[in-house]
């Protein structure tokens, strides 16, 4: 039995007659993070109602429109293969050197990639510049181990279900900013159609909109977001781990008689205990002396391979059909699409955002604390099975019905997948690496899930495989073995499980 589950059963036992109080949020810090963590799905989201006609007017594609799918999802799943190469990196440097300096470099650049995605002008630049996007966005999993390190047993659920509330958030901001921010010259001519600028770059706009976001992030986080990892975790302090940055970067051998202050001191008076951000409760994280530093082997048991392995799949099958949806809008009705221009695509994807993110903030919390989250997250993903349709001749049914299932079961699944992480992580050294771990992973499954749902469409229209929707039937069949998968979980507490 993990932690957590410990701590939660602690708080009915006795006589049922003692409850322990939920502690209240570090809200400050809190929002800090998830100012961090929103510019990931902005930046990811931004370009999905505007990339085919982007790729298309590249020219990559030739003038022919059945390889638009192709590299369209290509750039798409760049910056998500970027990440899963970088996350784990970026999660066992946060263990070495500390949170903030890691956390407070990848908005920085990342506003500067989408300066350039908005810039190019044909389709490697895209892909270049979409790749430095997600090699920035690697440190997500780092801001997961923040969010466990200030939170206890009694309240890490409701943090985490705002997690995926980010992720609503921003994937909701990102569509509505491409969609409405694109080609400005054409859509509002007495203003930006007196600048030759914005019709010679027509996406730059929403572009340099999601990159204000994340380097407001960046300055925001510079200011306020204090180190969690206990000093006595960190190699190096604030300064020294800068420093020990550059001498990386540059080759430059580390003096070994580096500042003995900066290697020692926390940024926080209390920062050499684990309950920063709680009052008393056992931190959600299991504890150990801080002398025994445990290897990464250690980090692979059972429980933390299956856990990783379900959040693997449920990313490739959420980001495949994230994908596909705007896809098959934009694709001409001639092709078997709908024909949607970038506006209305990214007004509609916007508007059932919002509902997710407020389903998020309001339920996912209560239901994870009721029920543990294995079993939030199995039954979340049956409902999915009705959003794996295709879009027929009743499309407007099939719409709604697609995004209420999505909004009712996508941000509980996401929240319940980070409670398992740190329920299973084995030692709290090893958190960052955990969380790393795990990103990593969903972040190659959404690499390839954008391409291969991209490209399985494209081949499903040119070939007419099962009326052009084959590549629908195949995943409704990849949740069958989602499904199938979550039943090796392990067990977690709640009040009703």
């Amino acid at each position: 039995m993990t932690t957590l589950e410990r701590n939660a059963g602690e708080e009915t036992a006795g006589a049922g007659t003692h409850k322990v109080a939920r502690t209240p949020l570090p809200k400050l810090q809190l929002g800090i993070i998830f100012l961090t963590q929103i510019a990931e799905p902005i930046t990811a989201t931004v370009i999905y109602p505007f990339v085919n006609q982007f790729v298309r007017e590249t020219g990559i594609t030739g003038g022919d429109e059945t390889k638009t799918g192709y590299y369209a999802g290509l750039v798409e799943s760049t910056f998500f293969f970027s990440e899963a190469a970088t996350v784990f990196a970026w999660g066992w440097l946060s263990d070495q050197i500390g949170r903030k300096p890691v956390l407070i470099l990848g908005p920085l650049g990342l506003s500067m990639a989408m300066l350039g995605f908005g810039l190019s002008k044909t389709f490697w630049p895209l892909v270049f510049f979409r790749a430095m996007q997600g090699c920035f966005n690697g440190n997500i999993g780092v801001s997961k181990s923040v969010v466990a390190e200030i939170t206890d047993s009694t309240n890490i659920g409701d943090a985490y279900a705002l997690v995926p509330m980010m992720w609503v958030s921003g994937a909701t901001i990102g569509p509505m900013l491409g969609g409405v921010l694109s080609n400005p010259a054409a859509r509002w001519t007495e203003t930006f159609g007196k600048i030759p600028f914005f019709y010679q770059y027509p996406y730059f706009l929403p572009c340099a909109a999601a990159s204000s976001l994340a380097f407001l992030s960046f300055i925001v986080s510079s200011i306020a977001l204090k180190e969690t990892l206990p000093s006595t975790s960190r190699k190096l302090g604030f300064k020294g781990a800068w420093g020990w940055l550059v001498n990386k970067a540059l080759r430059i051998p580390v003096n070994s008689a580096l500042d003995e202050d900066d290697m020692t001191a926390a940024l926080l008076p209390n920062a050499d205990s684990i309950h920063y951000g709680t009052t008393g409760m056992e931190s959600a994280v299991p504890q150990v002396p801080a002398e025994a530093t445990p290897p990464l082997s250690d980090l692979f048991t059972p429980d933390y391979i299956t856990t990783v392995l379900n959040y693997g799949l449920f990313n490739f099958f959420e980001m495949a059909i994230s994908a596909l949806i705007p896809l098959a809008y934009s694709t001409p009705i001639g092709y078997g699409g709908l024909g949607m221009d970038p506006f209305r695509i990214g007004v509609l994807m916007g508007t059932f955002g919002m509902v997710n993110g407020l389903l998020s903030a309001f339920a996912t919390g209560p239901a994870i604390r009721r029920f543990g989250p294995t079993k939030v997250f199995q039954n979340a993903i049956l409902l999915l099975f009705v959003s794996a349709g295709g879009i027929d001749a009743r499309v407007s049914c099939v719409i709604l019905t697609q995004f209420i299932i999505q909004t009712i079961a996508v941000s509980p699944c996401y929240a319940s997948m980070g409670v398992l992480v740190v329920q299973v992580c084995p030692n709290k050294l090893l958190l960052g690496s955990a969380n790393g771990g795990a990103q990593m992973v969903g972040s190659a499954s959404r690499a390839l899930a954008p391409f291969i749902a991209s490209s399985l469409f494209a081949v499903s229209i040119q070939r007419n495989w099962a009326g052009g929707y084959a590549v629908f039937y195949l995943f409704f069949a990849l949740l069958v073995m989602l499904v199938s998968t979550s039943r090796y979980l392990p067990h977690s507490g709640g009040r009703g499980s």
